[in-house]
């Protein structure tokens, strides 16, 4: 038992160390068998990316009007993951954007250059979620708008995970920085992140929690159809727009109103 929980243990730090900048411990080695696991554990360091991002969020709140708190709520999350999935967000725009067959739309997404469709795509998507999260609080209160935090960043990459599940990965060179997200995961790995990616969904109110999770799934299942149409499959760069993609959709499912 104990070499089971031990296991599990490093496949989440080898996510964090992965997907952030935080710290791991030092007992915790590298390995790519480990890597090959740790995309299980994608939601709940999303979780902890989000109790970082609303932690801030709502001390500022404190001393700060909300919309300048979110916008340093916004930034942690930017600096905690190294803008992880924004650059992947950049380089799917720029791909898909300006590709016209797999082959250039994949090597445009290769290329470290950001171009017009990156540059514009990031500014209305960072704009349109903080406006999001803004009204979010004026909706509802700051303490929901620091649980949204949470949530979205965990339903968003399992969001993103669920297409390692269910496409296949298309570049054949996978480097070593791509390589665990090429790795299709097993059922088990993904109940895994199931459970951990809406767990902390179960503290926002239920009817626009429902409305939320709808408005996820269908970004999540048009973004795959658009992959699988363009390219095929997914690769990390289209993980990474996924997760912004389901990140905002998350917030807008939230502000939803029928009445």
């Amino acid at each position: 038992m104990f070499i089971k929980i031990r296991a599990q243990l490093v496949y989440f730090f080898a996510a964090l160390r992965f997907f952030t900048r935080l710290p791991t411990p030092a007992w915790v080695d590298h390995s790519q068998d480990q890597l090959n696991h740790a995309a299980r554990y994608f939601p709940l360091v999303g979780t902890l990316v989000g109790l970082i991002a609303a932690t801030v969020t709502l001390v500022a709140a404190m001393i700060l009007p909300v919309s300048v708190a979110v916008m340093f709520g916004m930034a942690a999350s930017v600096l905690v993951t190294g803008a992880f999935h924004e650059d992947g967000f950049t380089d799917a725009c720029d791909g898909f954007g300006g590709g016209w067959d797999k082959e250039h739309v994949l090597t445009i997404m290769k290329d470290s250059r950001v171009g017009s469709y990156a540059t514009v795509g990031v500014a209305l998507l960072l704009l349109a979620k903080w406006n999001a999260l803004v009204e979010i609080d004026a909706t509802f209160d700051t303490l929901t708008l620091g649980l949204t935090l949470v949530a979205a960043h965990a339903i968003s990459r399992l969001a993103a995970t669920s297409l390692i599940f269910t496409l296949d990965y298309v570049r054949e060179d996978a480097t070593a920085k791509a390589k665990p997200l090429a790795v299709r995961m097993a059922p088990h790995e993904l109940l895994i992140a199931a459970l951990t990616g809406l767990a902390p969904c179960v503290l926002l109110p239920a009817s626009n929690l429902l409305v939320a999770l709808l408005a996820v799934a269908l970004c999540t299942w048009l973004a795959a159809r658009y992959f699988v149409r363009r390219i095929g499959g997914y690769t990390g760069d289209c993980l990474g727009a996924t997760q912004q993609i389901a990140e905002l959709a998350f917030y807008l499912g939230l502000l939803c109103s029928f009445t």
